[in-house]
């Protein structure tokens, strides 16, 4: 077979993803971006080169104010779900026996087979002022009557951390499970304890995986309109749900393609300092 040949038989493997691509991806990301550059005049759409859209995102309080609460939350999100899922996942990796490891990880990723808005639902239940919390905390006479826990950032942060505890139990443990204990066995041999194991050869190691897993919350979170929805009782607006009444309300596609292509490049500068991370980590 010619080289020719060769080169033609590769692109005939590699068209499908790029088309598929050039489809869903690029031509709706560019078609966003000029959107973003048009104008409403009332009712109608005036096609330019303006950035007045981006203007009104500085200008505007509301809109600035979207971004900041959904970064807050998007970050305390993600740092709360790598503390929490950190200890599962090496409770599973290393004090789990391994004929239960499976099981256990099957139990950890119970929450993924329910529908995501019913679980928003039922979070919404178990912190109503009559929900389970409620109930319990008063109960214990820690409180005198119920408190609103529902309708707030709090509840917002609740519904996404039962989510990606899991999604990040699942990447920090498929690096722990590679880790050989004979790395740890070195430094206890070294006279290293158990904490100084834990943060200079443990920690270091698994790194790729905790990055991994936290740029996927981040990403997730932050472009997620279901949960603050439904949980946070639109008292703090996020981007996502400033993009819907942006389309739903006032019909403005222009500001709303502005507000969708800043959050992608939240989304890229996520993504670079992660991937510079795993690159310096690996040096």
């Amino acid at each position: 077979m010619t080289a020719r040949e060769e080169t033609r038989k590769g692109w005939g493997f590699v068209a499908p993803a790029l088309l598929w691509t050039l489809a869903f991806f690029i031509l709706p990301f560019l078609v966003m971006g000029a959107m973003s550059l048009a104008t409403l005049e009332g009712r109608t759409l005036v096609w330019g080169v303006s950035f007045s859209n981006y203007a009104e995102l500085a200008e505007k309080a509301y809109l600035w104010r979207a971004i900041v609460v959904s970064l807050e939350i998007t970050l305390t999100v993600t740092a709360v779900s790598v503390v929490l899922a950190y200890p599962l996942a090496w409770i599973i990796a290393f004090r789990v026996p391994p004929r239960w490891q499976r099981l256990a990880l099957l139990l950890a990723i119970l929450p993924f087979w329910t529908s995501y808005v019913v679980r928003s639902y039922a979070w919404l239940l178990v912190l109503a002022r009559e929900g389970i919390v409620n109930q319990a905390l008063v109960g214990a006479g820690l409180i005198a009557e119920p408190i609103t826990l529902a309708n707030t950032r709090f509840a917002t942060v609740t519904g996404f951390v039962h989510f990606f505890v899991m999604l990040l139990t699942l990447t920090i443990y498929a690096n722990l499970i590679q880790l050989s204990p004979n790395y740890r066995r070195a430094a206890q041999d070294l006279g290293a304890s158990a904490f100084q194991t834990f943060r200079h050869v443990v920690l270091p190691l698994t790194l790729p995986g905790i990055v991994t897993g936290a740029f996927l919350t981040f990403v997730l979170c932050i472009g997620d309109y279901v949960t603050p929805q439904i949980l946070g009782g639109n008292t703090e607006l996020t981007v996502p749900q400033v993009i819907m009444v942006q389309l739903g309300r006032r019909a403005d596609f222009p500001l709303a393609s502005a507000l969708a292509i800043v959050l992608m490049g939240i989304v890229t500068l996520a993504y670079l300092v992660s991937a510079r991370w795993l690159r310096l980590d690996r040096l």
